[in-house]
């Protein structure tokens, strides 16, 4: 039998709760899970943490699952997916509102890739309101954010943002 590879794809900037818990539950259901970062930028969408930093971030915080893998990836994650023989990409639902969009990029994926199947995994309740760009704007602001990631996670945002609280840390 053949191993059953998923592709989870996604900006990851920063890697929260969120993701870590869509992957964990991932590997449940696939043997091997690649966590594909994307390196580029796309339309308005600016990074706060460069792909080396995000990579390095996503290898720490995931070290202890050996059936994950992080990897970078450019141009469209279909073509990324078919490289590395996945049989599906993993994404996440938080909302209505993320169903619309990933309705949409399923569909055109689909078209693109008919062999690939997209997967979707409800977020747990707790982390529904955890999004990267919400995380990145609470810790600009010198919020508290160190329940919505990692340790590590929360040392790089405290390096890029000095202001950022820590006092539910621990």
């Amino acid at each position: 039998m053949s191993e059953r590879l998923a592709v989870y794809p996604g900006t990851l900037d920063p890697l929260h709760y969120g993701h870590i818990d869509i992957i964990q539950r991932a590997t449940r259901i696939f043997d091997r899970v690649i966590v594909a970062i994307y390196d580029q930028r796309r339309g308005q969408k600016e990074v706060l943490f460069s792909i080396a930093e995000r990579m390095a971030l996503a290898r720490s915080v995931l070290a202890g699952m050996p059936e994950v893998e992080v990897a970078s990836f450019s141009g469209l994650v279909v073509e990324y997916a078919h490289r590395v023989g996945a049989l599906a990409l993993v994404r996440g639902l938080r909302v209505f509102s993320d169903f619309e969009y990933e309705f949409r990029m399923g569909l055109a994926n689909k078209q693109l890739a008919p062999q690939l199947e997209t997967v979707v995994i409800m977020s747990d309740e707790q982390h529904i309101h955890l999004s990267s760009s919400t995380i990145r704007e609470i810790a600009e602001l010198g919020g508290d954010v160190s329940r919505m990631v990692p340790p590590a996670v929360l040392t790089a945002l405290c390096r890029k943002y000095p202001t950022v609280s820590r006092r539910n840390e621990g």
